[in-house]
């Protein structure tokens, strides 16, 4: 038993920061600014064109919270090539399985995200506002400068824990051939014929990955709590 965690722990701590790291950031980040834009989209008191960019906002976020993210996963990586267009895409959108699950576990952070951060600016009292625009700030001044600051604070717990569990989800990346860590495992497992042996260790990586996580979210979530005032 020994001898197989002394070979496999390497290759699937390799595969983790290889692959199920940098996957979770990048969809993570980019995940972010859809849900920031979405969730400005669907507070906006604007008219015209931005009514349709709400009916947008909210047709997006109902299809990626509707629908298991595998199902979204498949789709991306396995359905689209089978979309013809012709003079753009006459073999169908051919993506590369890493930028398939960018983009899968970007859309689908950025529909969950848009809710929280939504709720968050939504809890900043209207007066912030209006105290605001009274001395001669704008819109946009009054949002980054007053408002995000105060929403940060609301909305950074349930967002850590959004990428605690993308990180987790990046299991479901096997799916489409990324070589992420549960990948290897299998890998790893039909050359050795240790299910059990190896699913136990690839369980505690991604344990010991979230437990550093949950660390992280705590010391931030202090450190906002003494550098951002209450409201």
């Amino acid at each position: 038993m020994w001898h197989t965690i002394q070979d496999s722990l390497p290759e699937l701590l390799a595969a983790g920061f290889k692959y199920t790291i940098p996957l979770a950031l990048v969809s993570f980040f980019f995940g972010l600014i859809i849900a920031l834009l979405v969730a400005l989209i669907r507070l906006s008191r604007q008219k015209g064109v931005f009514k349709i960019l709400k009916g947008i906002a909210v047709f997006y976020v109902w299809l990626f919270r509707s629908t298991p993210l595998l199902v979204q996963l498949f789709i991306v990586f396995f359905g689209l090539p089978h979309l013809i267009i012709p003079g753009a895409f006459p073999d169908g959108i051919q993506l590369k399985p890493f930028t398939a699950g960018i983009i899968t576990f970007s859309l689908n952070t950025g529909a969950y995200a848009s809710e929280t951060i939504r709720a968050a600016i939504a809890s900043v009292p209207q007066g912030q506002w209006e105290a605001a625009e009274s001395i001669g700030m704008t819109r946009v001044q009054v949002l980054w400068r007053i408002i995000l600051p105060q929403a940060l604070r609301v909305a950074l717990p349930p967002l850590a824990n959004s990428f605690i569990s993308l990180v987790k989800d990046t299991s479901l990346a096997a799916s489409i051939t990324i070589a992420e860590m549960f990948s290897v495992a299998q890998q790893i497992t039909a050359e050795n014929y240790e299910p059990l042996l190896m699913y136990i260790i690839v369980a505690l990586i991604y344990a010991l990955f979230t437990t550093v996580l949950s660390q992280l979210q705590a010391w931030m979530e202090k450190t906002l709590a003494k550098t951002t005032p209450a409201q």
